[in-house]
Order: structure tokens, then C-alpha cells, then sequence
């Protein structure tokens, strides 16, 4: 992880290797901002839509994607809550790149979202997700964050493959 002289920190859990430039030291808000960002992704990884929604800003707004918009944590948190309940299966990101620019307060990951749909509730979901996509499926996705001075979310802006549904594969899908 390295901060770039223009204030943006940029990392990859790619192996490609880093471009040489010289690093000045990140300052305490960018790793604030980085230690957010993987504690939110962590909330959605162990299904705690309760830790999930400490990162947010009461009068925060998210934007799915899908055209829809939802202002403050209660509506947040309503939005997000079938997928803690299993609607969905077994969810778990995988974060491929994150930019984070710590002087505007914004970050940006990009994302892989598997499924595991053996778990998905209720019964007649599981089959219809199973049938259409075998047990496992997964999508890509990208989310950019804005932050209050205090690092909480005020802005998550998702950007995903939306036709009527993610583009979702089953290739993509975690291998149990």
C-alpha cells in the first residue's frame, strides 16, 4: 500500500507489481478510511447487518444501482436486511482493487459478490436460484464511498451489471 504525492492511496490483492513512484507517509484519516472500508466489507462477510450499519452516517444515502434510491440507516438498513436474512444464500465479497483519496474523504472498490444458494431461504427461492445458477454464482460489482469528517459513510454508490437481475455466473461462483 502506497500513497502516491497527488494524496491517493491506491492497493490491488492483485500480483501484478506496483508502479514505482515515490510515497510520501499516509496520514491517520486515509487509514481510517482503509480500516473502514475493510471493517464494512468484513460486517457483510460474517452477516452482521448490525456492524454493517455502524460505518453509516444517520442522514447517509445509498444508490443499489437499480435506479432506487435510500436516504438514512433505517432505509439502509431495510434495503440491505434480505440479504442478512439468507434471501440471497450465503453472500461473501471479495475485494480486488480499492482506491482510497483520503484528502476528499472518497473511496472505490471493486468487488466479486459469491453466492452459495444451498443456504438461500426460503425453499422455493433456493430452488429458483439453484436451478438458473447451480449451487454457487457470482458478479462483479463496484462501490464508491464518501466520508464525513468523523469516517462514517455518507454516500455508498453501487455500480453493478443491472438488466433485470446482476450479470451473474456461475463460473464465478465459491467452489465448496
Amino acid at each position: 500500500m502506497a500513497m502516491a504525492n497527488d494524496g491517493i492511496l491506491a492497493t490491488s490483492t492483485s500480483s501484478a507489481p506496483a508502479p514505482s513512484r515515490t510515497a510520501a507517509a499516509p496520514t491517520t484519516s486515509a487509514i481510517k478510511i482503509a480500516d473502514v472500508i475493510r471493517e464494512f466489507v468484513a460486517g457483510f462477510n460474517t452477516n452482521s447487518l448490525d456492524h454493517v450499519m455502524t460505518f453509516f452516517a444517520e442522514d447517509a444515502v445509498y444508490l443499489p444501482g437499480d435506479g432506487r434510491e435510500h436516504r438514512g440507516k433505517a432505509a439502509i438498513r431495510e434495503v440491505f436486511r434480505p440479504q442478512f436474512e439468507g434471501a440471497f444464500g450465503g453472500m461473501r465479497f471479495l475485494v480486488d482493487d480499492q482506491v482510497i483519496d483520503e484528502n476528499a474523504r472518497k473511496a472505490c472498490i471493486r468487488w466479486l459478490c459469491q453466492h452459495d444458494f444451498a443456504t438461500a431461504k426460503p425453499r422455493f427461492q433456493r430452488w429458483l436460484f439453484t436451478a438458473r445458477f447451480g449451487r454457487g454464482a457470482g458478479w462483479y460489482g463496484t462501490d464508491i464511498f464518501h466520508f464525513d469528517e468523523r469516517g462514517k459513510i455518507t454516500g455508498k454508490f453501487s455500480y453493478v451489471n443491472y438488466g433485470r437481475l446482476p450479470h451473474v455466473r456461475r463460473d464465478l461462483g465459491a467452489s465448496r
